[in-house]
């Protein structure tokens, strides 16, 4: 059993999972604070995870219906990720891991959002082209097995997907997260009413967002408050439209360049139902995972960490966190 610890962000997880990757629980606790301030604050999330943490992974053995003499492996997510939000979930894996004299196996969360594929689609078997596309990171990669050594084919150079998306939202008015909301808007706006740009003629498969957003806040300027309002569905769908086929257009560029007939994406952006849509007409064989693990969970993290190599106690008693993703994308790449 291997019992594993996220807390990259604002959602505190933890998960316990079979070593044949059965999921037996996933306990994901949203704080649901951060939507007054329009984003994720550091400090406020890190104190929440601190107040969360005992309580998410006493629910997740509950649930699973097991004890903590059962679990054989604790896992955990070294980065990238807010650094103070990381430290809780690392320092608590460490005390489960250490007061057992468990091994312990640090989970990059990008390899995690890899490695949801194979618990979603225990058929799915290498090689075959990954889509990213979360709050912080979007990259494409092909993968050749299950460790996390995938090649990095194409990322962002500004702006993620959910940035895009958080902050579209944001000029629109919207709550946070903004992803879900600015796709319940343009449920009910025309998608083709604005033009906005998807770097289409920009070669290779790096992805940009920030011309998007910048686009959006012109637009947003150029109206009043009474067209604003009205056309604010509008907006949305066609602002909608065009990370989706940003996204699009790299996949399927990367899908005739590899010659690969098999695509998996991962990542809070892949819960959006157009992008789902839109892929899935590219004629690849699709591994969309259940919503619950394309957000941020722990069921991700002990999924990877089936093809990490584990730390013996003591060795992970000194492990540090690393914020950035360029560490892991190198590593990977």
């Amino acid at each position: 059993m291997i019992l594993a610890i996220e807390t990259s962000c604002d959602d505190t997880c933890a998960a316990v999972v079979t070593a044949t990757g059965e999921i037996r629980s996933n306990v994901i606790s949203s704080q649901g604070i951060h939507d007054r301030y329009g984003g994720v604050v550091p400090e406020i999330a890190s104190r929440h995870h601190l107040e969360l943490v005992g309580a998410a992974v006493n629910d997740a053995l509950a649930r699973a219906g097991v004890g903590l003499d059962e679990i054989q492996l604790v896992a955990v997510t070294q980065g990238p990720g807010l650094v103070a939000a990381l430290l809780v979930g690392l320092s608590t894996a460490k005390a489960v891991a250490a007061a057992r004299r468990l091994p312990l196996a640090p989970v990059d969360h990008l390899h995690g959002h890899v490695a949801a594929s194979f618990l979603a689609d225990p058929g799915l078997e290498p090689p075959f082209l990954a889509l990213i596309a979360s709050g912080g990171h979007t990259f494409l990669a092909r993968v050749d097995d299950r460790g996390p050594g995938y090649a990095v084919l194409g990322q962002t150079l500004d702006d993620a997907a959910g940035e895009a998306f958080d902050k579209g939202a944001r000029l629109l008015g919207l709550g946070y997260p903004g992803g879900p909301a600015l796709e319940r808007l343009a449920r009910d706006g025309d998608r083709e009413a604005f033009e906005f740009p998807t770097a289409a003629r920009m070669r290779g498969l790096d992805f940009s967002f920030a011309g998007l957003k910048t686009a959006l806040l012109y637009r947003v300027r150029e109206m009043d408050s009474g067209e604003l309002q009205r056309r604010r569905a509008d907006l949305a769908a066609s602002y909608q439209r065009a990370i989706v086929e940003a996204l699009s257009i790299r996949v399927e560029r990367a899908l005739e360049q590899t010659g690969l007939e098999r695509l998996a994406i991962g990542g809070g952006v892949a819960a959006n139902g157009p992008l789902r849509e839109r892929l899935t007409g590219l004629g690849a064989r699709i591994s969309v995972p259940p919503i619950q693990l394309c957000t941020d969970n722990a069921a991700m993290i002990a999924g990877a960490a089936r093809d990490v190599v584990p730390l013996p106690f003591p060795e992970y008693l000194d492990l540090d966190v690393y914020a950035t993703g360029e560490r892991a994308l190198a590593v990977a790449g």
